[in-house]
């Protein structure tokens, strides 16, 4: 993997390489990527059509922006917009992405882009995964959160009434536009949730980049560019260095799981409304992950209580009150059922499952040894 300078009409991008061998793509992170976009994806694409996937908020803000710039480099493009929120990666629009692409006479040698946040992601990379038994796609990620993560490895798919991400498939994209300008029209609580995923790879084995997201993170929120290009930047080059070690996830790809067990159970049961973003449960998951490393030993008290105040110093969440309050209707959640949720998570291979746990601040590591009765009487204190 290896930085590099391009220039588009005068803008600085950065460039990172995910490197999988002959699947390798670039991933590039600047402002005016997306009115530049003709020719930065002109070169990937077998034919002179795109069929674009994006979502109401997204085509109200730059998908007239994205069209103008596929024209002007002769690329004809066919935009589907779909509803917005986590309800939204689900069979029902994956059988409407699909019958678009047919209805539409999609090929093999045919070109998707992803056009949104990690649902519109997720959604289209699945469809571009089984459509024709494959086709090429690009992710232009529009959220922070998609930026950071979810555009990045090639994880694909959609959640079922039994639990999120259960459906899915391993398909890399050809090129990752990350335009961080996007970001200027992302509501607030989109952006903090985003940046929960930012301060996961601090966590897991970067405690320098942690230190600066301490010192930086209301720059990061706030705007700054060079702060939000660096989080960005870091973040991603952090990702793509796991995927390349990991790619299907079969063992250190598992540490950007840190968080999600406990955090999938909570938006499980918060029904994928929009009453609790990924980013939100995630924030909560890493809180509960730290707690129970410090009780269990594993990691300082100090350090646990550093990771719930520096959620708390930029407005995220950090207790299951939020979840009851925001999606349960003041009703307090039942471990019975969190402990049901995570029982059906991705992460358990031969009954057990794996928790991502920390000996502090940038120590995660794999443990699939970590006794659920324990846990179970862990949450029933957290939640207390």
């Amino acid at each position: 993997m290896h930085n590099k300078t391009n220039q588009i009409n005068e803008q600085s991008v950065e460039r990172l390489t995910l490197d999988l061998g002959e699947r390798s793509y670039d991933i590039l992170v600047g402002e005016n990527l997306v009115a530049n976009a003709g020719p930065l994806v002109h070169p990937f694409i077998k034919q002179n059509r795109t069929f674009i996937i994006t979502d109401e908020n997204v085509a109200r803000h730059h998908l007239p922006t994205l069209e103008a710039a596929l024209e002007s480099e002769g690329i004809e493009s066919y935009s589907l917009v779909l509803p917005s929120g986590e309800q939204t990666k689900s069979f029902a629009q994956l059988d409407r992405v699909i019958d678009f692409l047919l209805e539409h006479n999609v090929d093999r040698k045919s070109t998707l882009i992803a056009f949104g946040g990690g649902v519109i992601g997720d959604l289209a990379g699945f469809a571009a995964a089984v459509v024709m038994r494959g086709i090429d796609f690009i992710q232009i990620p529009t959220t922070l959160l998609s930026q950071v993560d979810s555009s990045v490895g090639g994880k694909t798919g959609i959640n079922t009434a039994r639990g999120k991400n259960l459906v899915g498939s391993f398909h890399q994209p050809k090129l990752v536009l990350a335009d961080t300008g996007l970001l200027e029209t992302l509501p607030n609580r989109e952006l903090l949730a985003g940046y929960a995923e930012v301060v996961k790879y601090g966590l897991i084995n970067d405690p320098t980049f942690f230190e600066w997201l301490e010192n930086k993170a209301h720059k990061v929120i706030a705007g700054n560019v060079s702060a939000r290009t660096h989080a960005v930047l870091v973040s991603c080059a952090a990702k793509a260095k796991i995927v390349a070690m990991d790619e299907k996830e079969s063992g250190a790809r598992g540490l950007l799981n840190l968080g999600h067990t406990f955090g999938h159970a909570l938006e499980a049961e918060a029904g994928y409304n929009g009453s609790l973003l990924h980013g939100e449960a995630i924030s909560i998951g890493m809180v509960m992950a730290h707690d129970l490393s410090a009780e269990l030993g594993l990691c300082s008290d100090e350090d646990a209580k550093t990771v719930r105040a520096h959620f708390e110093s930029i407005g995220l969440p950090t207790s299951t009150d939020y979840v009851s309050s925001n999606a349960l209707g003041g009703k307090k959640l039942e471990v019975s059922r969190l402990m049901d949720h995570m029982s059906r998570d991705k992460k358990v291979s031969n009954g057990r499952l794996t928790f991502v746990m920390t000996k502090g601040i940038g120590q995660a590591y794999l443990d699939n040894a970590v006794d659920m009765a324990v846990v179970s009487d862990f949450m029933k204190r957290f939640i207390a």
